[in-house]
């Protein structure tokens, strides 16, 4: 084989992260396809910037067509992020017959089916593993690992900033504000981090491993999604003293043809092996009908441990050009979108409610809970020192959404209950 050209669009964290691997690998890189990988087109938007890899300048261009149109390009490996106009480059650079690898998640999500359509039309691959947990070869494992297996729940923590700012509050009770800002000092967090906190950048990776995992087209509409910005010191308080770590989980569960997907603050059992994913860290619990339960577990983010996923995936391309298969690799879903309602999605909750401190408001509440067949796994009742108020804190059994979502009702209009201070989803109490 003739050397494999690279066009690079982006050089900042990660495509810097490419670059260096690919020069500082390029023996382990010739020996796995036999042939010099360069990169030998890169786009940048200032190219007199100081740079953290040492690259020729004559390979820098602020013009994003001299990398998708240049006939010596073999693959386009797309680093730069965005969506709207991304999503149009990475088609021209498809209908141009190059490859194309991509760590970008949010256009995945969004776009995924349709540049997946359009590679296969132009025997071209797409290749996207570094668009979910970074350095975690979770893609892959679904893909390839267990591509015999019949996939029933995904269940993790594919977010590191809402990971490091949670174990931060739950190890040293630092309020959700200060560890906010700690993280943005870090280069955890951007300088506007709502699509982490409130759940959005957790959202698309789920969308991304439903997709797969489920053969189905699960849309990021489809996800629900609930943000940590509202969790509080007393919540995590709350939880530690019954035994539960506080996460952002995503699960996804399939049932029968049926599926769910969401993304929210959730409470483990401190054994569950998530409990103890700490800081920036991700991890993925993977069920599947015949291997049981996986788990694979790295560093969710960074320049080289994204990079290395994003090179895997070029090391792929490149095997697959050695064997003249390009192209196909995406396999179409194989079922139809078939979502749950909410009478259909159960789990277990944990409820933290102000009521009035006087005999039998406690009863008023558990009959709203009984009258329904929700029963109580735990319970915790604390006097506040304001206003006559008791806390009453309590995780239940199994409900349906749509049954927790009246129960919610009714106790907002109760008038022993000053108010509903927060609710969540418990994970994981089946673990063993």
């Amino acid at each position: 084989m003739k050397k494999i050209n690279v066009g690079l669009l982006g050089l900042g964290t990660v495509g810097s992260g490419v670059v260096k691997i690919i020069k500082d690998h390029q023996d382990k890189l010739m020996h796995l396809i036999g042939c010099p990988v360069e990169v030998t087109k890169i786009l940048v938007k200032d190219i007199e910037k100081a740079r953290q890899v040492v690259v020729d300048k004559n390979y820098l261009t602020k013009d994003v067509y001299e990398v998708i149109r240049d006939p010596e390009v073999d693959v386009v490996i797309e680093v730069m992020g965005g969506i709207e106009e991304t999503k149009d480059f990475l088609l021209e650079a498809l209908q141009n017959k190059k490859h194309v690898v991509t760590a970008n998640k949010d256009l995945m999500a969004v776009y995924g089916s349709e540049l997946l359509s359009v590679a296969t039309e132009n025997g071209c691959d797409l290749f996207y593993e570094a668009s979910v947990a970074g350095g975690i070869p979770i893609l892959r494992g679904l893909v390839d690992g267990l591509a015999s297996d019949r996939i029933n729940k995904l269940m993790g923590i594919v977010n590191g900033t809402t990971n490091f700012i949670l174990t931060k509050m739950s190890k040293y009770g630092s309020p959700y504000d200060e560890v906010l800002k700690e993280a943005q000092d870090l280069g955890y967090a951007e300088a506007d981090p709502t699509a982490d906190v409130e759940g959005l950048d957790a959202a698309r990776k789920m969308a991304i491993l439903s997709r797969l995992g489920f053969s189905m087209n699960v849309d990021l509409e489809d996800v629900s999604v609930k943000g940590i910005s509202s969790v509080t010191a007393e919540d995590i308080n709350y939880s530690k003293r019954l035994g539960y770590t506080m996460k952002l989980i995503g699960v996804a569960q399939r049932q029968g043809e049926k599926v769910e997907v969401s993304v929210q603050p959730t409470l483990l059992p401190d054994y569950h092996p998530l409990a103890s994913v700490n800081d920036e860290y991700n991890a993925v619990y993977v069920y599947g009908e015949a291997v049981g339960e996986t788990m694979f577990y790295g560093p969710g983010a960074g320049s080289l441990p994204t990079a290395t996923a994003v090179v895997s995936d070029l090391v792929g391309v490149m095997k697959n050009m050695r064997l003249g298969v390009n192209g196909n690799s995406a396999v179409a879903p194989q079922f139809d979108k078939n979502l749950k309602l909410p009478e259909e999605i159960y789990s277990q909750r944990f409820l933290r409610i102000h009521v009035a401190d006087q005999v039998g408001a406690f009863s008023k509440i558990t009959s709203l809970f009984s009258e329904r067949g929700v029963s109580f796994e735990k319970i915790l009742q604390l006097p506040l020192k304001k206003d006559d108020l008791a806390e009453i804190v309590i995780v239940t059994h199994q409900a349906s959404q749509k049954d927790f979502e009246e129960i919610l009702q009714l106790l907002n209009d109760l008038a022993v209950v000053d108010n509903v201070k927060s609710t969540y989803r418990v994970e994981g109490n089946s673990w063993t």
